[in-house]
């Protein structure tokens, strides 16, 4: 479980470090001014040659390598809701890399993933635990009498 843990972790800064290039990237190109075929064109067109969408885009298929290895690894009703702490990081990096205002009560939602995760990752502590003893059971020789 641990070497799930630090590799989810790594490939969360992934995620949070390629969701910060992307949003930089979609603001240098700017807001559709409406919707046509010339200006979805263009848009495409800027985003394709933009170097920090195409660092974010990077990031996020790292991200998603790490992800499938996860998963195929270990049981996805444990990995899967882990990931959820990506929101943390990209929030953490939201605040302290694009100085974006972050209220007490986002925080605070913040705070409750955390806590749903510390749930998510005790629960499988558990279920480990359980196994283990299972395992202790069945190497004992049945007593003849």
């Amino acid at each position: 479980m641990t070497k799930l843990l630090i590799v989810l972790i790594i490939g969360l800064l992934f995620e949070a470090v390629g969701v910060v290039y992307l949003n930089k990237g979609l603001k240098q190109i700017g807001e559709v001014q409406k919707i046509s075929a010339t200006e979805i064109g263009r848009i495409i067109k800027r985003g394709a040659t933009n170097s920090n969408i195409l660092l974010g885009v990077l990031f996020e298929a790292i991200f998603f390598g790490v992800l499938l290895y996860l998963m195929s690894q270990g049981n996805v009703s444990f990995v899967w809701p882990l990931t959820s702490l990506g929101f943390v990081l990209t929030t953490i990096a939201a605040k302290f890399v694009l100085n974006e205002e972050v209220s007490l009560l986002r925080w605070g939602g913040v705070m409750l993933i955390v806590l749903g995760a510390g749930i998510i990752t005790y629960t499988e502590k558990l279920q480990e635990q359980k196994l283990a003893e299972q395992k202790k059971l069945q190497s004992v020789p049945a007593v003849q009498q």
